[in-house]
């Protein structure tokens, strides 16, 4: 065997290479790290042979199981073959490059206990930049190894320890000091520590600090001789601020203080409804003896606390005064962001660019009809301005009004090129058609739709080099699978990187179709990230035997899936990963940005969710919350929402009987209170009817806002909720705009006649009420004639801006309706219109409406269908489409093609619809498809490239095909995790990769 071949056999085997390496003397092992760490050459001669050394080790760093064996063999031999601070050098370099994943508490337990102290320093300050990207269990074995230099056996039982010195050592690893040990901690000693100048930046990343150990050390502090209430003092705590509980006696002045430190409070992890209540008390402290007005801006962040009733007492000058600070707050509600923008603006008299550029974060609570009432020019100053940061926090309609108002002024081309990031994606594609002059450069810091990026890539290759036009990220998204097909194997190749680079922005039938080529035309091993468009089958257990190998035995195997892991099918991984391979694994899932139901239900099925309530809810309840937040829709999320409603509900019913609670009992349970209602988030969905009932005005009040964003209230609760509303507010037609848009699920629960007596003027209204998923159509139909009866408009004289916040609600039209809408404001709100899940006959008459937009159906490409959503699904031209174009309809389009369409597709269309179009595909559309077009499905699930001549499609599937094995299956040869072309006995089949009205959301 060759040099060469034996390095890349012990780079693919990491347990191999551990191994070899444990073999070496001291001499050769010296010699290894020197070549690995120190080495600056990039080529390696050995006798005759001359190594790309350079690339040898690049490709060494950048894998996770070589990683994982360079840091266990340095633990096992470095210290005793090199110095010290060699070896310690050596580690940080392993681990600054690696995901730190096999850093656990096992392996910490083999770090050496008799360094000296240079090398223990420098090593304890690679743990501490570290912290942030290791688990709890690692952090707490952290602490526990260094706690082994820093213990001091000389102090007795009654004296910690812990030193001023440790302290500082220790860093953001103070958190795991014991309780106890904090309370004996020398009053010199902290002294000492607090006076010290890095200590308030020590004390600022203390983000899992718990409330007892910060209070704990608050009272060391001020035993220690400080003055709590001195300012200086104040600043030095950093974020143990967060949990001040000296409130006694104290004056305006230092509650200001307090509150404007504060403002750090929101990077705690957890306890942000104890901050709440904390702000809430220091709010009122600072306001005593004053008005509102006069302390508006010097309330610091803790404004946000104020509710709409006193943000309303405010007078225009008031807040004109504090905009500086107003403008700079975030966590602001809609609603208050409107009652101040309109205070603010009330006091300025004219919208000009000057005023809306000192609003920063309060421009988005600016009526719709207010931004398009500004000039074009000012408007086109406004995108270029420092405002342009806020543009994307505005609503559709909002967008909609600013890119109207400058598409009018007939000067669009210049000012299109300075629209930035996400606001770009409201662009229309029938307004770019207009425009002339890009090139790729005006396109790099824009945020695209596959639409746009269709459009444009394919105007703007005729006269660009690819690399220029992939350059710009977002354009990758208007590659078609046609183009990678066409692409030489060097273009492709040293193209490659701009693909893997912007992995997130490909859809699914763009990454299948790059897995394909790449397979191809490469002779180096498949990236596990495109690997995952054959596990399927690669991980199938229906394959055969030989697919029985395929587990995942060890720590070695989960390096080498990395996040290809979060993919795999649940069965998989429930009945084929060892315990030891699972606990790596639990520390890999954390990477895991989405994961599915199936996976999540897996991974509570392992740990036992009973375990998790039982040994943590009572002390990290924000914790666990969030946990039931991102595991979606299955049993395990609703029995934590209850275990979360049952421990915060009776951390108080201690003191129920206290005067306190005095007053908030109700017939058959509790008043929520509004530190629990923040507590509970989502969890609140366990409050009775009788309960919310209950609830005390001034509390729905200040909190309406937090509760009509819950999402699992059923209709006696909202009802419940809406009647509250109406106790508090008074009668439905003198409710404000603001306090509609702050009802947010609770609207639901309005009757059509209540909606016909709410103002409903405002767009910004209409639009926030028509994002609700939810509505009937009854009342839908009352939004929008109560919109038209109120803004004195008719369908005819609609702009673009208000079809666009009318959203959903443009479902209940009728077929008349939507004829006499305008072609022009149509077309550039096609896109938004697109999303919607309207019925067929009204799709239908939208998409006779977006023919006269983009020509007749049989004439649409690619960007055309990605624009228009919805919409395409509902044409009887359909089984006339090429089958290139039907990878290029939208998921939700396909989703609502009525299975009569559906169904005259035919074979070799469906076969093209790509797999996550596939995907969308109901059981009613099945049910009516032939074994043939059944068949052809199944191909397209799994992003199969069909083996049939005739059938490829041109817009995208690869156009050469292996040939098929007996049995319908082909066999490439594969390991089972994915190294190349490696022969393993792992097969592959020939299917190898991956009544409400609402709208679908974001533009993608």
């Amino acid at each position: 065997m060759s040099i060469k071949s034996y390095l890349k056999n012990l780079l693919n085997q990491p347990r191999q290479l551990l191994s070899e390496l444990q073999q070496l003397d001291q001499q050769q092992f010296q010699t290894a790290m020197k070549y690995l760490f120190n080495s600056k050459k990039e080529h390696l001669e050995i006798g005759n042979i001359i190594l790309d050394w350079g690339k040898t080790r690049e490709r060494i760093f950048q894998s996770p199981g070589v990683n994982r064996t360079l840091f266990l063999v340095t633990l096992d031999k470095c210290f005793l073959a090199l110095s010290a601070l060699d070896c310690v050098d050596i580690l940080s370099q392993v681990l600054r490059v690696s995901a730190v994943n096999y850093l656990q508490p096992d392996v910490i337990g083999s770090l050496p206990n008799l360094l000296l102290e240079d090398a223990f320093r420098n090593l304890s300050s690679l743990f501490k930049d570290l912290y942030d990207r290791t688990s709890a269990s690692t952090q707490r074995a952290l602490y526990g190894w260094m706690n082994i230099y820093l213990y001091k056996t000389e102090f007795n039982e009654s004296t910690s320890w812990v030193s001023a010195e440790s302290l500082w050592i220790l860093g953001r690893y103070m958190v795991h000091l014991p309780l106890e040990e904090i309370l004996k901690i020398s009053l010199n000693e902290i002294r000492l520590f607090l006076s010290y100048d890095n200590a308030t930046k020590q004390l600022d990343t203390v983000y899992d600090i718990t409330p007892e150990l910060a209070q704990a050390l608050l009272e060391r502090i001020n035993s220690s001789g400080f003055d709590m209430r001195n300012t200086s003092t104040i600043y030095r705590l950093g974020l143990l601020v967060c949990f001040y509980d000296d409130l006694e006696q104290m004056d305006a002045a230092v509650a200001r203080a307090l509150l404007h430190q504060m403002i750090k409070c929101n990077q705690l992890r957890g306890f942000q409804a104890e901050v709440h209540e904390l702000k809430s008390q220091l709010l009122s402290i600072a306001m005593q003896n004053q008005t509102l007005n006069d302390t508006l801006g010097s309330l610091s962040d803790a404004v946000v606390g104020l509710t709409s009733s006193q943000l309303e007492s405010l007078s225009p000058e008031a807040v004109h005064n504090a905009v500086a600070t107003l403008n700079q707050v975030s966590g602001w509600a809609k609603s208050q962001v409107m009652i101040l923008s309109s205070k603010y603006l009330s006091y300025e008299k004219v919208l000009s660019f000057y005023n809306v550029s000192q609003m920063g974060a309060l421009v988005t609570g600016i009526g719709t009809w207010s931004l398009h009432s500004m000039s074009p020019r000012e408007l086109a100053q406004m995108i270029r301005g420092t405002t342009s940061q806020y543009l994307s926090d505005l609503s559709p309609a909002q967008q909609q009004g600013i890119l109207r108002k400058i598409a009018a002024s007939g000067d669009f081309s210049s000012s299109v090129k300075d629209i930035q990031g996400a606001f770009f994606k409201e662009v229309s594609l029938s307004g770019l058609w207009k425009q002339t002059g890009y090139n790729s450069a005006i396109l790099k810091e824009k945020e695209l739709r596959s639409s746009q990026a269709l459009y444009l890539y394919e105007l703007l290759s005729k006269e660009n080099y690819l690399v220029d036009l992939l350059s710009t990220g977002q354009l990758v998204k208007g590659v078609t699978c046609q183009l990678f097909e066409s692409m030489d194997t060097d273009l492709f190749l040293n193209s490659f990187k701009f693909f893997e680079n912007n992995l997130h922005l490909l859809s699914p039938y763009q990454v299948n179709c790059l897995a394909w080529k790449f397979w191809k035309v490469s002779n180096a091993s498949i990236p596990p990230f495109l690997l995952l468009n054959f596990s399927n089958h690669l991980f199938s257990p229906k394959s055969t035997d030989d697919s029985n190998k395929c587990s995942i035995a060890d720590e070695y195997d989960v390096d080498l899936l990395g996040n290809l892991i979060c993919h795999l099918p649940p069965a998989f991984l429930h009945g084929r990963m060892s315990l030891k391979a699972m606990a790596a694994a639990l520390h890999q899932f954390k990477l895991c940005q989405q994961l599915s139901i199936g996976y999540t239900t897996m991974v509570m099925l392992v740990v036992r969710p009973s375990l998790f309530i039982l040994s943590f809810l009572l002390k990290f309840p924000d914790t666990i919350l969030q946990i039931a937040k991102t595991i979606g829709p299955v049993s395990s999320a609703e029995e934590l929402l209850s275990a979360v409603f049952e421990t915060v509900s009776n951390s108080t019913g201690s003191i129920l009987l206290s005067l306190s609670r005095a007053g908030q009992y109700c017939p058959g349970g509790l008043s929520p209170s509004s530190n629990e209602i923040i507590k509970l988030g989502e969890a609140n969905v366990f409050w009775s009817v009788q309960e919310l009932k209950c609830m005390d005005p001034g509390t729905f009040d200040k909190n309406v806002e937090l509760l009509g964003g819950v999402s699992g209230f059923n209709s006696s609760q909202l009802t419940a909720l809406k009647e509250k509303a109406k106790q508090v507010w008074g009668l439905l037609p003198d409710w404000r705009s603001y306090q509609i848009i702050s009802l947010g699920r609770i609207a639901l629960a309005l009757t059509a006649q209540e909606i016909t007596e709410l103002d409903l003027r405002s767009i910004d209204t209409v639009s926030a009420l028509s994002q609700q998923p939810g509505w009937t159509l009854t009342q839908a139909r009352a939004i929008l004639q109560g919109f038209l009866d109120d803004s004195g408009q008719t369908i005819s004289t609609l702009k673009s801006f208000d079809l666009v916040g009318l959203g959903a609600v443009l479902c209940a039209l009728n077929s008349t309706e939507i004829t006499s809408i305008r072609t022009a404001e149509f077309s550039a709100a096609v896109a938004r219109i697109g999303l919607l899940f309207c019925s067929t006959p009204v799709l239908r008459q939208f998409k006779k409406m977006t023919e006269s937009v983009f020509g007749a159906a049989t004439s649409w490409n690619g960007s055309v269908l990605q624009e228009i959503g919805t919409i395409a699904g509902n044409k009887d031209e359909l089984k006339a489409f090429d089958k290139s174009l039907m990878p290029y309809f939208q998921p939700s389009a396909v989703r609502h093609i009525p299975p009569e369409i559906f169904q005259a597709l035919s074979p070799e269309q469906i076969a093209n619809l790509g797999p996550e179009n596939a995907a969308m595909v109901t059981g009613w559309q099945r049910e009516h498809l032939d074994a043939a077009q059944l068949q052809s499905l199944g191909l397209a699930l799994d992003g199969a490239r069909s083996s049939s001549p005739g059938t490829q499609s041109t817009a995208g599937s690869p156009q050469e095909e292996q040939s098929p094995a007996p049995g319908g299956e082909w066999s490439p040869a594969c390991s089972c995790l994915g190294e190349g072309h490696t022969p393993a006995g792992c097969e592959v089949s020939q299917h190898a990769p991956g009544s409400a009205l609402s709208s679908e959301g974001a533009l993608q």
